[in-house]
């Protein structure tokens, strides 16, 4: 294992337990709003692992806004009683980039319930592909992420299905190079090494939709 790899896995794993705390500690409930929760895990954050920085926006998106991806900016909703809720946190510690996303069900609705658990099941099944496949390039991937959605019975709900990772501040993100993004214009392999002849590491995210009933789903962290 390369070096890069150890340390953002090392990243992502305090990443985990600090979600995993989040759900221990009840932070996400009815009657909260996403601004709250927002709060509250900045501030759950800073107390577990002195977590100050973040390199993109930090996502709660509830209910209806969960169809919403990261680059839309909808309004501020009240948990409910029987919703569906996603975090998309991008912690930085020591220095090192995580990208970690998880979805919550409040209540026992069944649909949801499922939403939730195939956006962590394709994940899975997408990091495999990848496996097998090294040298596949981001449109490939992108276009099979979202005919595995619809196989699911949903719809995939991002312009993308992942992205580049690394030490903070990383290579800019530039929006309009599309070889930084598993996009459907990416046509670099995702095996191929950046312009220094480092490997590059990925981010794989899920976001699964149902726009008729109106929730989405989300799951992504590092593909290893």
């Amino acid at each position: 294992m390369d070096n890069t790899l150890h340390l953002l896995q090392e990243a992502e794993k305090k990443a985990g337990i600090l979600f995993q705390e989040i759900e221990n500690r009840g932070i996400i409930a009815a009657g909260s709003t996403e601004k709250d929760i927002n709060e509250a895990v900045f501030e759950l954050a800073d107390e577990l692992f002195d977590i100050k920085k973040y390199w993109h926006k930090r996502i709660v998106r509830a209910g209806e806004n969960t169809l919403h991806p990261y680059d839309e900016n909808p309004p501020n909703l009240v948990v409910k009683e029987d919703d569906i809720v996603f975090l998309d946190f991008g912690p930085i510690l020591e220095e090192w980039e995580a990208d970690y996303g998880r979805t919550f069900v409040v209540g026992t609705d069944s649909i949801k319930r499922q939403m939730a658990a195939d956006s962590e099941r394709l994940w899975w099944i997408v990091q495999e592909l990848v496996h097998k496949n090294p040298a596949i390039t981001g449109a490939e991937l992108y276009h099979y992420c979202v005919n595995l959605a619809a196989d699911a019975g949903w719809e995939f709900g991002g312009p993308i299905a992942g992205h580049l990772i690394g030490h903070f501040p990383h290579e800019k993100l530039d929006e309009e190079d599309k070889r930084n993004y598993i996009h459907p214009e990416n046509n670099v392999s995702l095996n191929a090494l950046d312009q220094e002849g480092n490997v590059r590491h990925w981010i794989i995210e899920i976001h699964l939709v149902d726009r008729h009933k109106k929730i989405g789903a989300f799951f992504e962290q590092l593909a290893i």
